[in-house]
């Protein structure tokens, strides 16, 4: 390919009536589902599974989902509600912290950083969130986690996070993606429903999901979109311009946490040209001319694409399983 900075212009046009016409395809005629249930968050992705599942099934046929918790930002049920508006179709809200706290998802979570942070404290306003080091360009670090937290008179402070705590504060926190994707299910199943996903190519490609919770779906109709091309259709399909405007968010801490430091450690629009570039084997020294980088910075970005696609194949992985025994001849 020839690679430049349009390297990933789409036809926006062109790709929604292949998107479209793929939802009625598998949703209709291969699984027999006579609408779709989409979980919206005031985000970009879900903004436009929304806009795309109105297009292929009308909005009586779409059902959008809210699912706050008591860490999420308010500012996300409010777009949320725009959003749906904007496309006729009327939210349900369904307010998942009772059932997070039946998980003990908070405590875990909350014991977790206290290990780290003795003084964390969420009831006395205390907040928190998980970070990645900023400098990949320039120092090439590897994905080691740190915590920062947030007194009530805002001062913060980040520590490393030891493996036994980070692996607690994300086993608590995945359980709001697992409860969510439940609740989508009872959505669909009561209805004989699809449950549409919204992971994109940046989300599945390199592991920024949670198995069998944001990515558990019936069908992923944008898992081949870089997050700039996801922006692309979200001008030509009218997404409100709140959602089109705000900064990428996990909105799974307490702590305000967008997703570049808090996972893919680059903007999207050097990100996903670099990860096209690397996908389409362009040599690097024509791609640090294009993007105006040095080779060395091109090649740590490279590797740590590489090194999350690896790291998180178990994601992507389909359960193994046996063969028929083979017959006994007697």
């Amino acid at each position: 390919m020839q690679f430049t900075k349009k390297a990933l212009n789409l036809d926006p046009a062109g790709e929604t009536n292949r998107i479209v016409e793929f939802l009625q395809q598998s949703v209709r005629r291969s699984m027999r589902r006579s609408g779709g249930v989409v979980g919206i968050s005031g985000g970009i992705d879900s903004a436009i599974v929304l806009a795309l599942a109105v297009r292929a099934f009308g909005p009586q046929k779409v059902v959008a989902v809210m699912m706050p918790d008591k860490d999420s930002d308010p500012i996300s049920e409010k777009l949320a509600r725009e959003l749906a508006a904007s496309y006729g179709v009327e939210p349900i809200l369904e307010d998942i912290t009772d059932a997070l706290e039946g998980f003990d998802c908070y405590r875990r979570r909350d014991d977790a950083i206290r290990r780290v942070f003795p003084q964390y404290d969420a009831a006395k306003g205390y907040k928190a969130k998980i970070v990645l080091p900023q400098d990949l360009l320039e120092a090439g670090t590897l994905n080691v986690f740190s915590v920062a937290i947030i007194a009530p008179d805002g001062r913060e402070e980040t520590r490393p996070l030891p493996p036994r705590e980070m692996l607690e504060i994300v086993a608590a926190s995945n359980l709001k993606q697992r409860s969510r994707m439940s609740t989508l299910y009872f959505h669909a199943e009561a209805r004989q429903y699809a449950v549409i996903g919204t992971a994109n190519k940046n989300e599945h490609g390199q592991g920024f999901f949670v198995k069998y919770g944001d990515g558990g779906a019936d069908i992923q109709p944008i898992a081949h979109l870089f997050k700039t091309q996801i922006y692309q259709l979200a001008r030509y399909l009218g997404v409100i311009e709140g959602i089109q405007k705000r900064t990428p968010t996990t909105d799974t801490y307490s702590a305000p946490c967008d997703q570049q430091e808090f996972f893919y450690r680059l903007p999207f629009e050097t990100l996903d040209l670099l990860w096209c570039a690397l996908d389409h084997n362009v040599p690097i020294g024509e791609v640090a001319k294009v993007m105006g980088l040095s080779e060395i910075q091109v090649q740590r970005a490279f590797d740590d694409i590489t090194r999350k696609q690896r790291t998180t194949e178990f994601l992507r992985l389909q359960p193994p399983m046996m063969e028929a025994p083979k017959a006994v001849s007697t």
